[in-house]
């Protein structure tokens, strides 16, 4: 089996990959890129046309989607570790918040990272990005009906890809002290950033921060 490789920016939507990776233990190898790399590294497009990260390669094998890309890893390297299959009961929620988290909760944010930091000053619309601020926080009442379930994880009783979709984009929020919502999605957040994996993807990653930390 070959080694996956992981084109990462830090703390980009690639992390949901890297932390993946780093729960299931397998070995990879991680490609650290300066953000945006379809700026500031622009051999990178002749990897990947659209210049963002995430991306894997694994053989023949090409994914830039970062949720996606953990159900790939999970049911391909992990035999459906921390993911869920069809035979599941708890399968329909656990795709259903593994999307929950990037398009409905990371998407709002890239706009306020965009409108509010990333735009040379000129271009910035401060409106705009508290139209997508209110925008996110008002999709945490989603989130908070998820955890209203048992186990006090989003997919269910056990840890899976869908915590690391939902985690990432709250571990986003926290860079961007956006309001955490209610007293059960930071109980939440506060088991996920002490696991180990975690920890150690923080710990690969060797590239830039992003532009805000900058600032």
């Amino acid at each position: 089996m070959t080694m996956p490789t992981l084109y990462h920016c830090r703390d980009a939507r690639s992390f949901r990959v890297l932390w993946m990776l780093e729960e299931l233990g397998i070995a990879y190898r991680l490609e650290n890129l300066p953000f945006p790399p379809r700026d500031k590294a622009p051999a990178f497009l002749a990897d990947n046309p659209l210049g963002t990260v995430p991306l894997l390669v694994d053989g023949a094998v090409r994914m830039t989607e970062s949720a996606a890309i953990c159900h790939y890893l999970a049911t391909t390297y992990g035999d459906g570790h921390l993911a869920r299959g069809p035979g599941d009961a708890g399968y329909p929620a656990y795709l259903d918040a593994l999307f929950f988290g990037e398009a409905t909760l990371t998407f709002p944010q890239t706009l306020v990272l965009r409108y509010a930091l990333f735009e040379p000053e000129a271009r910035r619309q401060p409106q705009v990005a508290e139209d997508y601020r209110r925008w996110y926080l008002g999709r945490l009442i989603g989130l908070e009906s998820l955890l209203e379930r048992d186990g006090g994880h989003v997919a269910g009783a056990a840890f899976s890809a869908a915590d690391i979709s939902v985690g990432y984009a709250l571990m986003l929020a926290d860079m961007l002290r956006l309001d955490p919502g209610s007293a059960r999605i930071s109980a939440y957040w506060g088991r996920l950033r002490p696991r180990p994996a975690f920890l150690r993807a923080k710990a690969a990653q060797l590239g830039p921060w992003f532009p805000w930390r900058e600032m």
